[in-house]
């Protein structure tokens, strides 16, 4: 009996330090959300991967969003979906009117990639940006130039594309923060709109002043 108690004990003992592991001492339950609780704790380097803009011009992704010299909000779609973009697309929408609203243009910034690079060309984005009445001043549109950089992308900013047989893709979304120093300091989900505003904005309030 006593030494079915101990084993007892102990297999819960090891249970319950797996479990611990596994959500990094309680405070993560998912693998969204230990993404977001690293990516707050390391704030990673942005990569300098060649993006492709709307407008036919190159730009090496860190560089550029040190450039801008404010936060900058990225999100990732591709132009033919009918899904998850539309509501990342109907996210960024109310970002922009924010941002013209309260005059936040020199400390807010939008980054759509899209990860469908052999579709979504300068003039196909140029066209998707006019579609949502993107303000070029705050909501800029890209995608790698080389192809073979965008696996670096995806992993990095940790996004998962499944093409879905029908000529589309399944993957996931989030809104993510960079900052002037070229970092990934953030990651939040969509829906949040002027909670994070409000809130990367108070976190980070010497950026673009």
């Amino acid at each position: 009996m006593a030494k079915t108690l101990i084993t007892s004990v102990l297999v819960l003992m090891l249970a319950s330090l797996v479990w611990l592991v596994y959500t990094q001492g309680l405070r993560v339950f998912t693998k969204e959300q230990a993404r977001q609780l690293v990516v707050k704790q390391t704030q990673p380097a942005l990569p300098q991967v060649i993006l492709l803009d709307a407008t036919d011009s190159t730009h090496a992704l860190r560089s550029w969003t040190m450039q801008q010299n404010k936060l900058v909000i990225v999100e990732f779609v591709y132009t033919r979906c009918n899904a998850i973009c539309r509501s990342l697309g109907a996210e960024f929408q109310q970002l922009q009117a924010i941002i013209q609203k309260k005059n936040l243009q020199s400390r807010v910034g939008l980054l759509s990639i899209s990860f469908d690079p052999e579709h979504d060309t300068p003039k196909v984005l140029a066209a998707y940006a006019a579609r949502l009445k993107a303000d070029a001043n705050i909501w800029h549109f890209a995608t790698v130039k080389n192809h073979n950089q965008l696996a670096t992308l995806l992993n990095f900013f940790g996004i998962t594309v499944i093409p879905d047989e029908l000529g589309g893709y399944q993957h996931n979304a989030a809104l993510l923060l960079t900052d002037s120093q070229g970092k990934l300091v953030d990651v939040a989900d969509i829906n949040q709109t002027q909670v994070i505003l409000d809130t990367w904005l108070k976190k980070y309030a010497s950026v673009g002043k």
